[in-house]
């Protein structure tokens, strides 16, 4: 007799809406104080631990709702769906940010941007620069279906990596 396996699209969805909000409290409490143009490592790493947290945590409780088996398919598409889930929302916000709450992020963003890019190559001139903002403007676009794509590839990588530590396999016989 055939047990009713869990859906993977529910566990995904789910955990990926919690991980979209999560990232969503995480953006606004950087804009909030002010650090929402920050782009340090400390940054990242909180980003990358709630989508570790969010995954692994999908995972666990996949494989208990699967009676305790867990297949490393199963948590690749989990972790693919919860980062597919999760980036859509956050870069939902972003957008939202960038365009409604803040219109003029982009314009403050790049002139923290030119005193970083100056201070590396003092020998920049304003012309460069200029340049630079304008190819940059013309591929800003690319952000979006690149963040998504990241997103999904390191939520792969998240899931292999649970998948591998917690996998147990369905005896055949």
């Amino acid at each position: 007799m055939e047990e009713n396996q869990p859906k993977i699209g529910k566990f995904a969805w789910t955990f990926g809406l919690i991980l979209g909000i999560a990232s969503i409290i995480f953006s606004f409490m950087l804009y909030s104080v002010d650090m929402h143009y920050e782009q340090s490592w400390s940054v990242r790493i909180i980003g990358t631990l709630l989508m570790i947290a969010a995954i692994v945590v999908a995972i666990m409780q996949f494989k208990k709702a699967n009676s305790g088996y867990l297949s490393i398919s199963n948590a690749l598409k989990l972790g693919a769906g919860i980062g597919l889930v999760g980036g859509i929302l956050a870069l939902a916000f972003y957008w939202l940010l960038t365009n409604v709450i803040e219109p003029d992020f982009m314009d403050k963003a790049m002139e923290i941007a030119k005193v970083s890019a100056v201070e590396a190559n003092p020998q920049m001139t304003d012309e460069q620069w200029a340049q630079g903002v304008e190819m940059q403007k013309k591929f800003a676009w690319l952000a979006y279906p690149i963040g998504i794509i990241f997103q999904v590839v390191i939520g792969l990588i998240i899931g292999l990596l649970a998948g591998l530590i917690m996998k147990k396999q369905k005896n055949t016989f």
